[in-house]
Order: C-alpha cells, then structure tokens, then sequence
C-alpha cells in the first residue's frame, strides 16, 4: 500500500509542517498542468553491466539511478509496517516455478542504491505482488498471491524469512493452454482495502484464454475476503487481466484502482487497455450489496474511451482444431506476423493450439460459493466507465497515487505502460502520468523501446511501481531485472 500515499517513509528527512505547508501553498499557486510540468525530457544513461547501459527520459525536475540489479523479472513492490522494501521475482519465462520474494535492505542515500537484497521466500509460482496487513491483535500479516492460491504469512517487525509456515486462503484454477504466456493468465493480485467501514482483502484472478467464455466464475474477476480468507465474495466480472489493483485512501475518500488489458483478436488499433475506478468509500454502498459489475469481456471493449458491443462470434468446441477457434488479428500481414515477434520467444502454432478456448473445468476449490459463470453481455450500456484508457496493446501494470504533499507530482496518477506483446505495435514501453481531473495519459518517462534500421528493439519493460517518498518512486523492470530509484533534482 506504499504507493497510496499513507504509511512511514524512508529515503527522505521529515519536513516539518511549516515547510510542508509553504510546499503546498507554491504547489496550489503554480497549479501547473501535467502535460506543461513534464514537457522538458532530459536522457539520463545508465549502466547496468559491463558494457551494458539504459538510456531514458524523464521530465527536467526528476534524476534517476539504478537502486537494485540481478533481481530476475523484478515485478511488485510493497513496504512492510517497519519500512522494509518487499519486491517480487518471477525468475524467467522458462520455468515459473523458480520465483521469489526479496527484501531491498541496506539503503544508502549517497549513491541511491540498495546494498542488501535478501532472499525471504523462494521456489514460488508466479508470486506476482505482495501486501501487508495488521490486525486488531497488532499482528502483522504477508498476503502472498500465487497462480494455484492466495496464502498469507505471519509478519514480524525484522523477520528475514517467515516466522511461521503459509495459511492458504483461496484455491485458484491453474491450468490452462500448454503454453505459458499467451492468451491465458498465470499472475493474481492481491490489495487491502479500507472500504465502507470494513478492511478486507481483493484479489484479482485474470482469464483462461483471449477471447472466449469462461467455465469458472472466479476467471476474469474481482473476488474480496475478510482478512483471515472468510466471507469470500466475487464483487466483479468482466476485468480480462487486472494486473495491478491498488488502494489510495487519499481520493474519494478512499478509493480501489485496477489496472486491465484488453484482448488480441481486433488487430493493432483496438481494443484500447483501461483503468478503473473499482469501488470507493463515497459510493452508496459497497459493489458486493447488489449485483457484481460486468467491466465487459469478452463482449465489451473500449475505443476512444467507450465501450462498444464485439460481434466477433465466441469460439466453441470441439477443439482446438476448429478454425473457428483459432481467432487472429485482424488484417493479413498482422495474423501472419503475430505467430513470430513476441517478445515472449517463437510463438507458432499459439492460435491453432485454441488460444481462444476457455480452459477445461477440473475438480478445483476456486469453484466454491461462487456460483455460475454470467453470461456474455448482449450490450454495454452497463458497462461501468473507465477511469481512463490507455493505447491499444499498451499493457498496463503498476499504478501509483501521488497526493498533495508532493509538488511536482502532487494530485497524480502514474502508471507503468509494459509494452505490447509484439514490439512493432511499439505502444506501451514507458511510464505515463495523468491527473484525477484530466485522466489524460502523457509521457513521463521513455526509453524503453527503440529502433534499429526500422526494427523495433525493445530496450527494457517498465513493471511495478511504490512512492516512498514525496515526489519520489521505485520503478521495476522486469526484462533486465533492475530496480529504478527517481527523484526530485535539488
């Protein structure tokens, strides 16, 4: 919950509150836009390995350094109640069996870098973010999502490891096509919420395929608990793969923000990916009061910041051989190209093998309590409106909130745009801000995608992010496995 805005800080001094309080009077006199107080792009290079260096842009009034290296598919961060820096590792694309969850320790402000990263847990699957929560007994708990299940740890004030062993709190489905990162998702996300007088747990579980109708409810959903896993509840339908799920007391007096990526089947221009304002504390009531919102898959996608009604007819069975299941972008040259530049390696045959095809029903405890799959809308007037939208294939991941006692980042959103799955798309690849008022995305930091002779190159990908500061973040990239330190110039 770091990059909310509430909870202790590390790497800056306390400012009294007479200096916080001229900060923010110069902050309310200027009251620039985000788009005028970034325009001025300054290139910052930074080696990483011998012989090895990242060159990107950030707005005049931000430095950068690299933190931490090494850190393989370095992915979501959190601070635990004792100021420690949790990050996640998804290890490789090979085997995603091999993941981990490290501490950041040892921070040394003079060259800005980490000088301790100590293992916590190994051997995880897919261990995607990490959240901290303390009860009314004061003890502190490590919500941990992985693709078969939600378990929690016992935290304590130092701990290097767990003090005691996981309590699983939720099964989830883990199967799907045999291929691992295509149409189908492997990453769950977990948040804590403050939400109409109760604090629970929201986790968010993406779907079996890219274009399909689901057999288990729990796919493409929003599903929230009580702290000890009790009372479990889907509260949302619709979300294809909501990466990144954040809370931020600070708006609308208190507000749960989702990250969400749209399908693959409509060709380069569409659908275009979203932000959504889930629930906050000043609507009526909480989401799971009446029936659970649809956010639209399959059938609803956004373009030009609406929804609009997919005519595509849903694959069926029988298998994967149907042609009919084996949807492709759009136009000639894409279907053919998308068989072969991804950045995920050689992908031939990913259609053909029923990419879109909803995952076989096996014997599973996800199932339980949540009831039937909904239908497919059959219109989007009541799809709920997106917070913002983002350019299509832009894949949106970590969001962060920063509030009013930041001036060059106060009252604003970022986001960190991974990049589309094929390069040559060349959206995404970069960090955007944008503000609750304008909700209008512009470029906060860039670099990460290039060219080379017209080829795309992809250079890095922008993942997690966590203020620790004011006007101050971590940014992971989890292609070259660093660790982003951006702050203000003095």
């Amino acid at each position: 919950m770091g990059s909310s805005g509430g909870g202790k800080r590390i790497f800056l001094p306390n400012i009294n509150v007479q200096h916080r309080l001229m900060r923010l009077r110069f902050f309310l006199a200027l009251a620039f836009s985000t788009a005028s107080a970034f325009a001025q792009q300054v290139s910052h290079t930074l080696p990483f390995a011998p012989g090895k260096s990242i060159t990107l842009s950030l707005p005049a009034k931000f430095d950068i350094a690299i933190a931490a290296k090494g850190i393989k598919r370095a992915r979501f961060f959190a601070q635990s109640p004792d100021g420690r820096i949790f990050v996640t590792s998804m290890y490789n694309l090979a085997d995603n069996t091999r993941g981990a969850l490290y501490i950041l320790d040892g921070w040394n402000p003079r060259t800005r870098t980490f000088t301790h990263v100590i293992p916590y847990l190994q051997r995880l699957r897919n261990p995607n973010n990490v959240a901290f929560y303390t009860d009314e007994t004061h003890q502190t708990w490590l919500y941990l999502p992985l693709t078969d299940r939600l378990v929690r740890y016992k935290y304590n004030a130092g701990d290097n490891a767990p003090s005691g062993p996981a309590q699983v709190l939720l099964r989830f489905p883990d199967y799907g096509l045999n291929y691992k990162y295509g149409g189908w998702h492997l990453t769950r996300t977990v948040a804590v919420a403050a939400l109409h007088g109760r604090t629970r747990i929201y986790v968010t579980t993406g779907s079996s395929c890219n274009y399909c109708l689901e057999r288990e409810a729990v796919r493409a959903s929003l599903t929230v608990m009580d702290p000890d896993g009790s009372h479990q509840q889907l509260v949302a339908h619709g979300l294809r793969n909501a990466v990144d799920l954040r809370y931020v007391p600070n708006l609308d007096g208190g507000a749960l923000f989702a990250t969400n990526m749209g399908d693959d089947h409509l060709g380069d221009q569409v659908p275009e990916d979203t932000f959504f304002e889930l629930d906050s504390n000043t609507y009526p009531g909480p989401i799971a009061a009446v029936s659970a919102p649809n956010y639209g898959w399959p059938t609803c996608y956004f373009a030009h910041g609406k929804p609009v009604h997919d005519e595509t007819a849903l694959p069926e069975n029988p298998g994967p051989n149907n042609p009919a299941n084996a949807l492709k972008p759009v136009g000639t040259e894409a279907g053919r190209k998308s068989e072969s530049d991804s950045v995920y390696g050689k992908q031939h045959g990913v259609a053909d093998a029923g990419a879109n095809l909803a995952a076989q029903v096996h014997s599973s405890e996800s199932q339980a309590n949540f009831g039937a799959v909904p239908a497919p809308l059959g219109n989007c007037s009541d799809v709920p409106a997106a917070y913002t939208t983002f350019t299509a294939h832009s894949s949106p991941l970590g969001l962060a909130y920063f509030g009013s006692d930041n001036v060059a980042l106060g009252n604003s959103f970022l986001v960190a745009l991974h990049g589309a799955g094929h390069p040559r798309i060349s959206t995404g690849y970069r960090v955007v801000s944008f503000s609750p008022e304008s909700r209008k995305p512009e470029d906060f930091i860039t670099g990460f995608l290039g060219t080379t002779a017209g080829r795309a190159v992809v250079h890095g990908r922008p993942c997690g992010l966590l203020r620790v500061g004011p006007d101050t973040f971590l940014l992971s990239d989890d292609s070259l496995g660093l660790v982003y330190f951006i702050f203000p110039k003095r």
